[in-house]
């Protein structure tokens, strides 16, 4: 896989005021653009000071950042210009609420791009429908729950229409339903052309998401590439104050009970099953949503399949926006990609409904599992 370095440091140091010792050192990371990327370190490596630097927030001690290949300007103007393009989610959501309202929060950034008012009220109208916040705009921020509050911290993010979207421990404090949630939008913003890097020290969640990884232990980065060598040396993934990846390990155990190469490597539960069992496999449809769910949209589907016995899911965020006034009986409103398909390979028959702009994304999940030894037929309704 090549592509161009969007954010790069080169010999990165800082330190923080009375500390006795750099908080960041000799960092040369390279976040390549259109590449799903992970920091990847206990608390305290240095995950979050890295960060603060992707976006002119904090000036290096040495070294230098760079966007793009030119190296950061800490003037204001240039500073506001990288901001516009590179929108940083910190951990704590209170950190960056600054707006009485919900859409007042999330309109602050673009308002201050100096915009056209209709394309900030595009902008804020987006966010808000892509974290599940349209109807709570006119909500006191205050008066919000911490995911809520995560919610829209995100969305002001978002708002600026960001080229990279950095997010520090995106789903710490998040029940298991919003993290799912989360990341599935994760993976819609990178579909759709974002760069998005994420900082945590959830193993199993950087296993499954990344594309690569970079590994920081007490502000040093000792590894940068696919996740599979670096969890390949549990002294290394034992001193850095992570541990390895449950998938990563089931699938060594298996293969070596059965004694077969551990490649091709599983991320997912999925690929996992496609890669150990056998069977007879369900057909897998893909309905596109745009602007409306109804069940007739189902029930054609139903048709096509001829069947009754058939699993529902959803994947995307409008589709998910217009499940509660449609009607539809869903059996998986949270993580129905995976859902779906572990009952396809069951031998069940599933439909799943999801955003128009996914098709090929979705597309391509069941083709990756080919790679693994399992062929599903899919089957895409016609846009209506």
């Amino acid at each position: 896989m090549t592509s161009e370095n969007i954010i790069e440091t080169v010999g990165l140091c800082y330190r923080y005021a009375g500390n006795d010792r750099d908080s960041l050192s000799e960092v040369s990371v390279r976040i390549r653009k259109g590449v799903k990327t992970v920091i990847l370190g206990a608390n305290g490596a240095g995950k979050s000071t890295l960060f603060y630097h992707f976006n002119g927030v904090f000036e290096p001690a040495g070294g230098k950042v760079m966007f793009e290949g030119e190296p950061f300007s800490y003037r204001r103007k240039a500073l506001r210009k990288l901001r516009s393009r590179v929108s940083v989610v910190l951990q704590n959501p209170d950190d960056q609420i600054f707006g009485q309202t919900v859409e007042e929060d999330v309109t602050y950034g673009p308002s201050n791009l100096g915009l056209p008012p209709e394309e900030v009220s595009r902008r804020v109208d987006r966010a808000l429908r892509l974290v599940g916040l349209d109807d709570l705009r006119d909500r006191n921020t205050m008066k919000l729950s911490y995911g809520q509050r995560k919610r829209l911290a995100l969305a002001g993010a978002l708002a600026m229409d960001p080229e990279v979207l950095v997010m520090d421990e995106p789903t710490a404090g998040l029940d298991p339903q919003m993290a799912l949630e989360l990341m599935e939008l994760a993976e819609q913003l990178h579909h759709a052309g974002t760069t998005v890097v994420i900082s945590t020290h959830d193993v199993d969640l950087a296993y499954a998401w990344a594309d690569e990884i970079h590994v920081l232990r007490m502000g040093h980065l000792i590894y940068s590439g696919p996740s599979e060598e670096f969890y390949s040396d549990p002294v290394q993934v034992y001193m850095t104050g992570v541990v390895q990846p449950s998938m990563f390990l089931i699938n060594k155990s298996l293969c070596d009970m059965r004694g077969v190469e551990e490649a091709p490597y599983p991320r997912t539960e999925t690929q996992l099953v496609s890669k150990m069992a056998s069977g007879p496999k369900g057909r897998f449809v893909i309905v596109p949503v745009s602007d409306r769910l109804e069940p007739p949209m189902v029930d054609h589907a139903v048709e096509m399949l001829g069947g009754t016995e058939i699993r529902l899911g959803l994947y995307g965020c409008m589709v998910r926006s217009l499940l509660p006034e449609s009607g539809v009986p869903v059996d998986y409103v949270f993580d129905g990609f995976e859902s779906c398909m572990s009952e396809c390979l069951m031998g069940r028959d599933v439909i799943l409904l999801c955003d128009e702009d996914c098709v090929d994304l979705i597309e391509a999940k069941i083709s990756r599992l080919e790679e693994f030894g399992t062929k599903v037929q899919k089957l895409v309704q016609m846009r209506g």
